[in-house]
C-alpha cells in the first residue's frame, strides 16, 4: 500500500490510531489508493479493541488539498471512477469510535468536508478552508450538502460549497466546523494529547455519548450517495473536462 498516507500507532499515546497525510509535494492530495489504505484502517478500527480513536493529520502548511486531480481527469477522459471514495467516505461517517483531526495550512475539497465528520477538530490561525466544487463544474461530496446548512445555515453553506468562497481558520470556528484554534508550531502535539485523552475516557459511555450526539446517520450515508450520482455525472460532462484542461495548464 501507498506510503502517502501513514497509518500510525504512537507509543506515547495508547489507544490512538493516526491517519496522516504524507505527499507534502503533491500538497497531499488524495489518491484512490490513499482513500483504500484510509477505509481499511477506520474499518479495521472498529472491531480492534488496542484502537479508541483516530486522529487525522497533515503535514506542515498543509492538511490536504483534496483529491488528486490526475484522477479526476483520467476519469473525466473515459476512465473507471472506482469505489474507493465512497468506501472511506461511507466508513468516516459511520466511524464506531471517536475521530478527531487537526488542520494546519491549506484544507482544500475533501480537505476541508472530512472535518464534517469528526467529533473535535483544531486548526491553526493560518489554516484555511475552501470547496471549490462547482468552479472544477463538479458538486458538494462527503454529505456536505446536508451537514454544513445544518451547522452554519444556509448563506454561509452556499458561500462555502456553491460559491467556493474560503473560510479562514476564525470564521470556519465561528460557523461551527471545527472547534478551537491553536498556533501551527502546537497543532499535532494538541491534537495527540486530545486524542490520548479520549482514549483514556470509559469507552462504552464515551459510545453512547457520542451516538447520542450523533443521532442517526442514515441520511448522511444517504446523502453521500446522492451527492456521489450527481458527482460521477458532472465528471463526465463536457464543462468539467474544460474546468480540468485549464486546472491541468496553469
Amino acid at each position: 500500500m501507498t506510503d502517502d498516507v501513514l497509518i500510525e500507532r504512537p507509543q506515547a499515546h495508547p489507544g490512538v490510531q493516526v491517519i496522516r497525510f504524507n505527499r507534502p509535494a503533491k500538497k497531499n492530495a488524495i489518491t484512490r489508493a490513499m482513500y483504500t489504505k484510509m477505509a481499511n484502517a477506520l474499518t479495521a478500527a472498529a472491531t480492534d479493541d488496542t484502537v479508541r480513536v483516530t486522529a487525522f493529520l497533515g503535514t506542515e502548511g498543509c492538511f490536504s488539498a483534496g483529491n488528486d486531480m490526475a484522477d479526476f481527469m483520467a476519469f473525466a477522459m473515459g476512465g473507471t471512477m472506482g469505489q474507493e471514495v465512497i468506501d472511506f467516505l461511507r466508513a468516516l461517517a459511520a466511524a464506531a469510535k471517536p475521530v478527531i483531526s487537526g488542520v494546519d495550512g491549506l484544507a482544500i475539497g475533501i480537505g476541508t468536508t472530512i472535518h464534517l465528520h469528526c467529533d473535535l477538530t483544531i486548526a491553526s490561525s493560518r489554516s484555511v478552508f475552501k470547496t471549490p466544487f462547482v468552479d472544477l463544474a463538479l458538486v458538494p461530496e462527503a454529505a456536505s450538502s446536508l451537514i454544513v446548512p445544518r451547522l452554519a445555515g444556509h448563506q454561509r453553506a452556499f458561500a462555502l460549497l456553491a460559491a467556493g468562497e474560503p473560510l479562514t481558520a476564525e470564521e470556519a470556528r465561528d460557523a461551527g466546523l471545527i472547534w478551537k484554534i491553536a498556533d501551527a508550531a502546537a497543532i499535532e502535539q494538541d491534537v495527540l494529547a486530545l486524542a490520548a485523552s479520549l482514549a483514556k475516557k470509559p469507552p462504552e459511555a464515551l459510545r453512547i455519548a457520542r451516538n447520542l450526539i450523533r443521532g442517526d446517520r442514515s441520511d448522511v450515508l444517504a446523502r453521500i450517495d446522492e451527492e456521489a450520482g450527481h458527482f460521477a455525472a458532472q465528471l463526465k460532462s463536457a464543462e468539467a473536462r474544460a474546468a480540468f484542461e485549464a486546472f491541468m495548464r496553469r
